[in-house]
């Protein structure tokens, strides 16, 4: 069945970012991938954005791990439809500002023939703006 494959893959995809192997991660993604982290966040957030083919979601991992530190990232519910896998769950985080922020997330992926070609992140924006905010500026 089509929905429990992408639902493994998606898995796979949280399996592999708990590792560290973002190579792994990046494997499940289709080239032209398209990829909207921290929907509504303001440009100062530096994972913020969408961005376009692997190597840019290479270097939003790259850019994630240089700004903050889980403290607990959990995966907690998984829906699969089709060639749409809806993830639910929380996440706590550190920035390197040591500025604490926590949510709940959903992650929903879009699949086609077992690669993700698209990603968009649903999460409390406002707590990651408070999270990111430069010193000294209020919004």
């Amino acid at each position: 069945m089509q929905d429990d494959r992408n639902t493994t893959i998606v898995r796979d995809i949280y399996a592999a970012f708990g590792r560290r192997d973002i190579a792994a991660l990046l494997g499940h993604l289709d080239p032209n991938v398209v990829w909207k982290a921290v929907t509504g966040a303001l440009p100062h957030v530096p994972t913020a954005g969408e961005r376009h083919g692997t190597a840019a979601v290479g270097e939003f991992f790259r850019i994630l791990g240089d700004t903050l530190t889980f403290d607990e990232f959990v995966p907690q519910q998984f829906i699969g439809a089709g060639d749409t896998v809806v993830v639910l769950g929380h996440y706590a985080a550190t920035t390197r500002g040591q500025q604490k922020f926590a949510s709940d997330w959903t992650m929903v992926f879009t699949l086609r023939d077992g690669l993700v070609t698209m990603f968009q992140e649903f999460t409390d924006s406002a707590a990651i703006n408070a999270a990111f905010e430069p010193a000294g500026v209020s919004a």
